[in-house]
């Protein structure tokens, strides 16, 4: 290539050269003798002006790029499929090195159990390994893998490059693999009514049978065994029996021979909601503690609130005749009897008998509660009197009984050694220091109650608040009805809000409020486990995987009740952890993940980018046998693929390693050519 490096700015060597035309055309117009002699030292003049120069560049041919893509999804992860990967990827490594000028990048894609919903991604990997690569230099791809891949493009154009993508597949032409699916699954549902779920048996491959049985279980419990067809849609109605997660699993009877076993199940996580909580309020009498109950329970948008206040009780007789009066009667029967099982909560507030209530009444409550009703009792003086209720059939599911004497001193409500484990009273604001940082209470009642029952204390340590199970119901006995010092800020105040709401929660089976409770959450690819009692130290954890491996986790901590522990996971799906007697399950990734939905080994999902892009796709081993590649053929030149040959595209591009400079007219050469053209001007003229 000849470059002009001129050594006077060109346009003075226009100058010269326009000159020189004129002169020739002057001198072939009037026949001057010579004239095409000047014109040719003019000319090599304006050459040597101009200094041609020859660049001879030094090149150094460059690789041309391969890209083998490794698919190491959970998928691919059963023995036979990982052998004949490694297999696979260690013949077409020997293969490629045999041929010259190919650059061989492997790149492995694994499954992250961090992304929330695993799929097989093989090219987002192929073009993370390319994306340094300049186009012109890929010869082609390779993918190892078993077929199932989520982000195969629509056209080859988005690859970003003109060249074949070859695939070679693992596994088996007439694999079966049964999966369960949920075709509908809502989301929310009422605590205490149905839902219906619809779900479907899928087999891939060939048929496994008509039917199959189907097992549900909800939060690891055994809810039903259902017959289902394959392949049809199935209807399932579901009992939401409580609030927050309800894990809903299915799974389904293995098929003799199938490929994996984790799609046999599917999980749907359904959130129960309350409706409306109803609470029957009977206040005794007005006091200053009555409204402190009330603005709580009336605050919470999830609480129907019931309130009544015994103004006249039957031995107050004024005179006023009935007609005159705006009180409304107390509808004793409609509330205990006919709708006692429609509260979910009843509080006596300061509350005696009166005659208001017949006693066989206090009977019924008592049932109620056996039967899983919930019991608050907030007691004043009148708890120690002879007209206590305590003194009713109402007594038995009571956890604290009455001296019969009250404490008027003033007293820091304490937690109790238990109550500092206990989910209601731990962590109360305030309560890490001595004296507690809040105001006195100046009132108690004094009761026998169980040391394991007892969560608060006052003064002299007798029992302040005591939580008791009965039967299949809860009772709470708040020992004054004091807390209403809190609420006007007296001292300071104190954390009435919080410990009504726990209590009240608690009563009404919360399940965050139980004292023993294990449960799980997943973030990413990390469980917490969370293990909530009231004992001094648990035994260890037992996490199991969806794959069915198990692992012992050591749960730390203890001090307030509660062990923790995070645990790091390789899979998505189902996991359940075991503690002692307990036992809960927490899903890991997407519940519907791509990764699950298809699990046999298929060439018809890469074949239409293959095709387009003039590759092959090929099974490396069938039925078991020994690992088989085809045929590698490196070409120059972009040429159609073969359905037998794996064909790689030579780019034949180069790197420039220097340029060398040989001026065609300088030096001793430029000079004789100059000298020798004014010499024969001479010579002319000379004639």
């Amino acid at each position: 290539m000849i470059h002009f490096s001129p050594l006077i700015p060109p346009v003075y060597i226009y100058v010269v050269a326009a000159l020189g035309a004129l002169l020739m055309a002057l001198g072939l117009w009037q026949r001057v003798r010579g004239a095409w002699i000047r014109v040719l030292a003019l000319a090599a003049l304006c050459l040597a002006l101009a200094n041609p120069v020859y660049m001879q560049q030094e090149r150094e041919p460059l690789d041309s790029v391969v890209a083998v893509i490794v698919d190491r999804s959970q998928s691919q992860a059963s023995p036979e499929r990982a052998e004949a990967t490694d297999e696979t990827l260690a013949r077409l490594e020997e293969q490629l090195s045999r041929f010259r000028g190919l650059d061989v990048r492997v790149a492995e894609t694994t499954h992250d159990a961090a992304d929330n919903s695993p799929s097989t991604r093989l090219f987002s990997t192929l073009s993370t390994t390319l994306r340094d690569v300049p186009t012109a230099r890929i010869a082609g791809a390779v993918m190892i893998t078993d077929g199932q891949i989520h982000d195969v493009p629509e056209q080859a154009a988005q690859l970003g490059f003109n060249a074949p993508v070859h695939g070679l597949v693992t596994g088996s032409a007439d694999e079966i693999d049964r999966r369960v699916q949920f075709v509908n699954a809502p989301r929310f549902g009422i605590v205490g009514e149905t839902q219906e779920i619809v779900y479907r048996i899928v087999d891939d491959g060939r048929s496994g049978g008509d039917v199959t049985e189907v097992t549900v279980r909800i939060n690891g419990e055994v809810y039903s065994r259902e017959l289902a067809p394959i392949g049809q849609e199935m209807p399932l109605t579901i009992d939401i029996e409580h609030a927050g997660d309800n894990i809903i699993e299915l799974s389904v009877e293995p098929v003799p021979g199938e490929v994996t076993l984790a799609n046999n199940k599917a999980v749907t996580i359904l959130d129960g909601i309350r409706e409306n909580l109803r609470v029957l309020l009977v206040s005794g009498e007005p006091h200053s503690g009555e409204r402190a109950w009330r603005n709580l329970l009336k605050s919470d948008t999830s609480v129907d609130l019931v309130h009544f206040t015994i103004l006249r009780p039957p031995e107050k007789q004024d005179g006023t005749p009935i007609d005159e009066l705006s009180l409304i009667a107390f509808p004793t029967r409609e509330l205990f009897v006919e709708k006692i099982n429609e509260f979910d909560l009843i509080v006596f507030d300061r509350y005696q008998r009166r005659g208001v209530l017949p006693v066989l009444y206090y009977d019924y409550i008592a049932q109620y509660v056996e039967d899983g009703g919930a019991l608050l009792i907030a007691a004043g003086p009148e708890h120690a009197g002879q007209d206590s209720i305590a003194s009713t059939p109402l007594a038995p599911v009571l956890p604290a009984a009455p001296t019969g004497r009250v404490s008027e001193v003033g007293f820091y409500p304490r937690p109790t050694d238990v109550g500092a484990r206990h989910p209601v009273t731990r962590d109360l604001p305030g309560s890490g220091q001595e004296p507690p940082q809040w105001g006195r209470w100046f009132r108690a009642v004094e009761s026998e109650a169980p040391v394991d029952d007892t969560v608060l204390e006052g003064p002299d340590g007798m029992p302040l608040l005591v939580l008791e199970r009965v039967g299949d119901g809860r009772v709470a006995m708040l020992m004054s009805d004091h807390g209403w010092l809190w609420a006007r800020g007296f001292e300071g105040g104190g954390p009435h809000v919080p410990l009504y709401r726990r209590i009240a929660h608690w009563l009404m089976k919360e399940p965050a409020l139980e004292e023993e409770a294990l449960t799980a959450t997943a973030n990413g690819n990390v469980i917490t486990i969370d293990r909530q009692t009231m004992a001094d130290a648990v035994p260890e954890a037992v996490l199991t995987s969806p794959s069915g491996e198990t692992v012992s986790i050591n749960l730390s901590g203890g001090e307030d009740g509660r062990f923790t522990a995070d645990a790091p996971v390789a899979e998505s799906g189902l996991f359940e952890i075991s503690n002692g007697d307990m036992s809960t399950l927490v899903h890991v990734g997407a519940t519907n993940a791509p990764e699950f939905s298809a699990t046999v080994s298929t060439t018809e999902v890469l074949k239409p980018i293959a095709d387009a892009t003039g590759g092959m796709v090929a099974r490396v081993s069938d039925n078991g046998g020994a690992v088989q590649l085809p045929p590698i053929v490196p070409v120059k030149g972009l040429q159609r693929g073969s359905s037998d040959r794996m064909m790689l595209n030579l780019t034949g591009e180069s790197e420039l390693r220097g340029i060398n400079r040989i001026p065609l007219f300088g030096g001793f050469l430029g000079l004789a050519l100059l000298l020798f053209a004014l010499a024969g001007t001479w010579y002319r003229e000379g004639r």
